[in-house]
């Protein structure tokens, strides 16, 4: 194994730990943006190591599926972490680097946290499961061809070669990846539950999304599940920096260039959190289906051969 590859494998490791700086760095950039002084960006970690020392709960007249879905939803999102390479020389680490084992990673996720909801039968775990459920079929399908556009680009749905083929300022010549990026950009903000899809700092249980199913966990089992909407942060970014936005060929200077460029993505997210109020809910769709159409338009002009 050789000095890079054990420089990127840890900054992935590291990553398991940063993750809820992320979220953190917005919100706080979010109540600077609005005149507030808001909360740390440790926020998250601190919230995280009280929750650690708390005792879980058992929602009487639940199955296994209740117990287990905390644990499936953290493995699925470190996973995905340790997938997602920082610069085309990540290590494997035995699950390889393919862009269909991500999505399907986000997919499992998403599904463990909806079947504990249904579990429950809590109305307004359910309800927000459902609306979870229902965006994700939008979100995924975007997701596929936002991918699809950095594909053509390699020539395969290797991760690592997306990261090569898209170093550089050669492959930004043609429209393809610029469109892909504006339709992963939409992917961005419905992933990490964010304004105008969400709204993470509601406390009606009436129009939660992404909060609603973990209205019934508490303790240790609640700590798995906001660390893993913060390991969604951590996955996305860096998904967007070493493949969607433009950036270095070298290995150290992709490594050099992550730090920055995920605070630069926390400053945007702040700021389209500041600028748009949530959206209704059955306008969400048409959102993402415009960043599917950009995606589609920029394959179909790569495979007319537009220069």
């Amino acid at each position: 194994m050789t000095a890079q590859t054990l420089a990127a494998g840890g900054v992935q490791l590291t990553g398991l730990v940063l993750a809820p700086l992320l979220p953190g760095l917005v919100q706080h950039l979010k109540a600077r943006l609005q005149g507030r002084r808001g909360p740390s960006p440790l926020q998250p970690l601190r919230e995280l190591r009280r929750l650690w020392h708390r005792s879980a709960v058992d929602v009487e007249g639940t199955t296994v599926l209740y117990r287990c879905a905390p644990a499936v939803v953290a493995a699925s999102l470190a996973t995905a972490v340790l997938l997602v390479p920082v610069s085309a020389c990540s290590p494997g680490w035995g699950i390889g680097h393919d862009a269909l084992a991500l999505a399907g990673l986000l997919a499992l996720a998403r599904f463990a946290a909806a079947a504990a909801a249904w579990d429950t039968a809590n109305g307004f775990a359910l309800m927000g499961a459902g609306r979870d459920l229902m965006i994700s079929v939008f979100v995924e399908g975007t997701l596929a061809l936002a991918l699809v556009t950095a594909a053509l680009t390699s020539g395969g749905t290797d991760l690592s070669a997306m990261v090569a083929a898209t170093a550089g300022g050669h492959a930004w010549t043609h429209p393809l990846l610029a469109l892909g990026t504006v339709a992963f950009a939409v992917v961005v903000v419905a992933e990490t539950g964010r304004q105008p899809v969400d709204n993470p700092d509601t406390h009606l249980e009436l129009t939660m999304i992404h909060e609603g199913p973990l209205l019934e966990y508490a303790g240790r089992d609640l700590a798995y599940l906001q660390w893993a909407a913060a390991a969604r942060h951590w996955v996305v970014l860096t998904l967007a920096a070493e493949v969607f936005l433009p950036h270095p060929r070298g290995f150290w200077a992709q490594l050099a260039a992550l730090p920055p460029v995920l605070v630069l993505s926390c400053v945007a997210l702040a700021v389209v959190e500041t600028l748009f109020a949530k959206m209704r809910l059955l306008l969400v769709p048409r959102l993402l289906a415009a960043g599917a159409g950009l995606a589609l338009l920029g394959i179909a002009a790569r495979l007319a051969g537009v220069a």
